[in-house]
Formats: structure tokens, sequence, C-alpha cells
């Protein structure tokens, strides 16, 4: 069963995403591994009293007593999306988020991580350095990132953003099985710029190697990759994207602000980042 890691603070936007993380994990399935993490303060020995051992002992009851109690609304989101029967357990660790989803990462074969973003500056943020974009640029698992607006609901067609290099043609077969487990259809984009050194042969290529799955290619001509990309989100009705994420550079130069802010205010769905 796969494993599916699912960082929260309980806020909003972290149940917005935990609904989609629930959703993928009813799709690849896989088990939901919650994870709560808080900081214990800082305290001086010349100031703390001398039972401060008791004080770290209470913060850390009270963050299990709040940890707790969230559970019951959780499971009241799982119950609201037809998803009570997905499996998941809970992690309450103190320490910094990214070093303990690393450790997690690298101590229980964790498959996919699921993440929460927040408006048109949580998506700039997220490629740009936090949490999110920390995770995509230094993780080697897949990472679907949760705008806060993007409100679940069944996926039936899945965008892939492709450069039909051929690292591209695994990273579309993992879509692939998952478009399967959902009957969902495989929408594939590549813009050709004037830079573009593909050609109709390697399409061709391509149509016939994955002519028997549920895959459509789409080739649209333009310098404007971003507005390309924005407009195809939109114009063919995609539920997620998935990206290979390549080299950072390229995801911080896909994602300009401009179209973030259209992704969270206007079109915003969840994106898979895969790595190569």
């Amino acid at each position: 069963m796969k494993k599916i890691l699912f960082p929260t603070d309980f806020s909003n936007v972290a149940n917005n995403a935990f609904a989609h993380a629930l959703g993928f994990a009813k799709l690849v399935h896989g088990e939901l591994i919650l994870l709560h993490t808080y900081e214990l303060p800082i305290i001086d020995n010349q100031f703390a009293p001398q039972n401060y051992k008791e004080v770290f002992d209470s913060l850390e009851l009270a963050n299990f007593d709040r940890f707790k109690g969230e559970i019951p609304k959780l499971r009241q989101i799982a119950i609201e999306n037809n998803c009570e029967h997905v499996k998941f357990s809970h992690i309450l660790m103190d320490g910094d988020l990214m070093y303990n989803v690393k450790e997690l990462i690298k101590n229980d074969t964790i498959d996919y991580l699921v993440m929460g973003t927040s408006g048109a500056t949580g998506w700039k943020e997220m490629f740009l350095g936090t949490n999110t974009g920390e995770a995509i640029a230094n993780l080697s698992i897949p990472i679907l990132s949760v705008p806060e607006r993007a409100k679940y609901s069944k996926i039936e067609i899945i965008g892939f953003t492709t450069r039909f290099r051929e690292k591209d043609k695994d990273a579309l077969r993992r879509v692939i099985q998952i478009a399967k487990s959902t009957h969902s259809v495989v929408k594939c984009l590549y813009v050709q710029t004037k830079e573009s050194d593909n050609t109709k042969t390697i399409y061709e290529e391509w149509e016939a190697l994955f002519q028997d799955e549920p895959v459509q290619f789409f080739i649209i001509p333009s310098d404007n990759v971003n507005q390309t990309i924005e407009d195809f989100i939109t114009h063919q009705n995609i539920d997620i994207l998935a990206m290979l994420t390549y080299k950072r550079t390229f995801f911080q130069w896909m994602f300009t602000t401009s179209f973030t802010e259209k992704m969270s205010y206007h079109c915003p769905i969840p994106v898979l980042a895969l790595h190569e």
C-alpha cells in the first residue's frame, strides 16, 4: 500500500488540502500519514525555573491535546467526501517541518507528499522558498500541492506538460497509471516556441507509443509559455496538472507572478510535481 505523507497545521488551507489528500489516497490505493509539527521554545537557563522540564512536558501535552482534538474534524471531512474508508494514522513531532518530513521519507518509505498552499502569494512562494517550494526542490518523491481555493472534486481530466524528452515518457506513464484508476483522460501539452528543437517525427513517435492509452496530445505554437499553459488549463477543463520538474530554475521561470496570481484567483487546481 502506498504511503502518503500529509503535513497539517489544522488551518483552513490544510483542511481543504486534506480532502484532496484523501481523494488522492483513494486513487493510488494508499494510506495517509498525518504529520503535525511544533517548535518548543528556547529557554535561557539563567531565567528558567528549576523544573523547566515540566514546562516542556506541559507544552508537548498541550500540542498533543490540540492534535487529538482535531481528529474528529478530519474524520468528518473524510465522511463528507466519501473517503471514510481511507486509512490514516497520526504523527506528532517537535522541530522543523522540513527536517521531520525528510526524516519520515527516509525512514518510513513515503511514496507521495501532499501539501496545501494559500492564495496568490502562496503560489508564488511555493516555488521560491516556502516549505512546499523547498519540498519540490529538494525531495525526490512526487508532491501534490493544493491551492487554497481548489475545492476537491472527482478527477476526470489530468493535464501533463511535456517537452518530448526521453525522461518525460516514464513520467507520463506514471500519470497514466493514476488516470486509469479513476477512468480519467490525460491531456498532454507541448508548447512549441521558436526555439523548439522537436520535429514532426518525434510527435508521431509519441502518438504511436501511447496510442492504446487514454492520452490526447496537444501541440500549441506559442512563445508565451505561461499564458498558453494557463489557457490550456481553462479551455480543456483540467482538474489536476502534472509536471516534470526538470531543474528548479526551470520551475521558477515557468511560474511567474502573473501566472500564479491567475491560477490562484481564477483557475486554482492542484499541481502534481514529478521528479526526473
